[in-house]
C-alpha cells in the first residue's frame, strides 16, 4: 500500500492510499499498479511522472510538488528507494532465510547470476536481478518485486567505485557471496586492478560467519579473498585446489562445453546450452551455490542444460543464410573480450571476425585496446574497430563494418562486442537484416 511506502521511507502520502504491486523506475516497462520511482540522473525522472500515471502507475515517489493521484513526497527519491529495498528485504527474511546470494566480479557476474537462478529454480522459488539490475536502483527494485513466496534471492552487485558493494550488501544482506573474477574493468575509478580487488572484496567482508564465500579458484586475486571473510569458503574452477573442480571441459563445433566436475556432494556432469569455456566456469559457481543451499546438484545440472543468459551476452544467432553471430554487445573489458575471442575461434567457420567497439573506463586505455588487437590477430581473427579510434587500426562505421563482413561470404562466425556506450547491437540488427 502507498501508506506502507510512506512509512518505510519517512515520506508524506498525498492523495489516496493506493494498492501497489511492484516498483519501476522506467516508464517504458511499467505495469499497472506499480510504484513509479523518478530518478534524478542525466534526465530528471520527474519529467516522466505523468507518463507513468497514464501507463497505470498506482502511485509515485517525488521530491518535487505532486502532480496528482497518490504521491509519496520524500527528500530524495533514490535514498527513499534504498530504504524501500531494505524494508522489502526484512519482509522476505522468513521465506528466504540464509538463501540470499550476492554475485559480483569484473567478468561473468550477470551470466553467473542467471545460472545460479536457473539451478536453484530446479527445486526452489527464486527471485533474481533482471538484466543487469546491479546498482543502487536495480537491487532495491529486485527486492521489492520479489514474490512473497520466494525461497531464494539472487542479487547481482556491480561496482563503479569503493563502498558501492558494501552499501548494496547493507540492503540485500547476502549470506552467500560469489566472486567470479578480478580484471581490468572500471579501473579508472579505483586506481587500477588492485583497487578492483579491494572493491569486489567488500562482498565477502559483509558475509556473516554462518555464511559461505564462493570464490573462483582460477583467479589468484579472488582466491586470496578467503583471508578477508569470516564466512566459510568454497572454491570452484579448474585449479587443483578447487572444492568444486572441473575435470572435463570439451567444446563442440559451436563452442558449447560438455562439463564434468567433482564436488563435496558427489560427481556431476552437464552440457552447456551457451558457448564458451568461461561459461562452464560460471556454471560451476551455480553448482556450488546449489550444494550450499541444499539443492540436489544433479537437478541443478539438468536445469543448467536448459538455461540461457541475459540478452546481448554471448547470445548466438544463426542467420537464414548461415552466418553465425555472437551478440555480446552489452559490455566489454579486456578480460571479457579475450574470453569472447577464445569462444569465437572455437566455432566452426571458414572466417572468424570480431567487430569491436570501445572498452570504457580503463586506466590504461590505449595499451589495453591495442593488446586486444594483437590477441585477436594471434588467433587469426579478423579485427574490425567500429566507431572508435581507441584501437590502433582503421575505424569503420556500423554500415561499413557489416558490409566488410558480408562481402566475404556467409561461412563466417562474427563476434560483436563493446562497452554499453558503443551500443553495438546496431551492428547485430544490420547483420541479421
Amino acid at each position: 500500500m502507498a501508506a506502507d511506502v510512506a512509512n518505510a521511507t519517512g515520506g508524506a502520502l498525498v492523495g489516496q492510499n493506493a494498492h501497489l504491486s511492484g516498483v519501476s523506475f522506467d516508464t517504458r516497462t511499467i505495469t499497472p499498479g506499480q510504484l513509479f520511482v523518478p530518478i534524478v540522473a542525466e534526465r530528471d525522472g520527474h519529467e516522466f511522472i505523468e507518463t507513468a500515471l497514464k501507463s497505470g502507475a498506482g502511485a509515485y515517489l517525488t521530491q518535487r510538488d505532486p502532480v496528482g493521484r497518490s504521491a509519496i513526497v520524500v527528500d530524495d527519491t533514490l535514498a527513499a528507494l534504498l530504504k524501500l529495498g531494505a524494508w522489502a528485504r526484512v519482509r522476505l527474511e522468513p521465506a528466504v532465510g540464509s538463501r540470499v546470494i550476492g554475485v559480483t566480479g569484473s567478468v561473468g557476474k550477470t551470466s553467473t547470476k542467471d545460472f545460479i537462478a536457473a539451478a536453484l529454480s530446479s527445486e526452489l522459488v527464486v527471485a533474481a536481478s533482471e538484466k543487469s539490475f546491479n546498482n543502487d536502483q536495480g537491487l532495491p527494485v529486485t527486492l521489492l518485486n520479489a514474490a512473497d513466496n520466494s525461497q531464494a534471492l539472487v542479487l547481482e552487485m556491480g561496482m563503479r567505485g569503493f563502498g558501492e558493494i558494501a552499501r548494496l550488501c547493507s540492503i540485500g544482506r547476502p549470506a552467500i557471496g560469489v566472486v567470479t573474477t578480478v580484471a581490468a574493468a572500471h579501473t579508472e575509478r579505483v586506481g587500477g586492478i588492485e583497487g578492483v580487488a579491494r572493491a569486489k572484496a567488500e562482498l565477502v567482508q559483509a558475509l556473516p560467519q554462518s555464511g559461505f564465500a564462493i570464490l573462483n579458484a582460477d583467479d589468484e586475486r579472488v582466491r586470496e579473498m578467503r583471508n578477508l571473510t569470516q564466512a566459510q569458503v568454497l572454491t570452484y574452477g579448474v585449479h587443483e585446489s578447487a572444492d568444486i573442480r572441473i575435470t572435463k571441459c570439451e567444446l563442440d563445433e559451436m563452442a558449447r562445453a560438455s562439463v564434468s566436475a567433482t564436488t563435496p556432494w558427489g560427481n556431476v556432469s552437464w552440457a552447456m546450452a551457451v558457448p564458451g569455456a568461461h561459461m562452464a566456469l560460471n556454471a560451476a559457481a551455480a553448482i556450488a551455490v546449489s550444494g550450499v543451499c541444499g539443492v540436489n546438484i544433479h537437478s541443478a545440472a539438468a536445469a543448467l542444460e536448459q538455461s540461457s543468459v541475459s540478452p546481448m551476452r554471448m547470445q548466438v544467432i544463426t542467420t537464414d543464410d548461415g552466418m553465425t553471430i555472437i551478440n555480446d554487445a552489452y559490455n566489454a573489458n579486456p578480460a571479457s573480450m579475450r574470453a569472447a575471442l577464445d569462444t569465437l575461434v572455437g566455432m566452426k567457420a571458414s572466417r572468424h571476425v570480431v567487430i569491436a567497439g570501445q572498452m570504457a573506463e580503463l586506466a590504461d586505455s590505449s595499451a589495453e585496446h591495442n593488446a586486444i588487437v594483437e590477441y585477436a590477430r594471434s588467433k587469426s581473427i579478423e579485427f574490425i574497430a567500429c566507431e572508435t579510434s581507441n584501437y590502433e587500426t582503421p575505424s569503420l562505421s556500423v554500415e561499413d563494418a557489416v558490409k566488410h563482413v558480408r562481402d566475404g561470404g556467409t561461412d563466417v562466425a562474427v563476434l560483436v562486442k563493446g562497452s554499453r556506450v558503443a551500443a553495438l547491437e546496431r551492428v547485430v540488427q544490420l547483420l541479421i537484416g
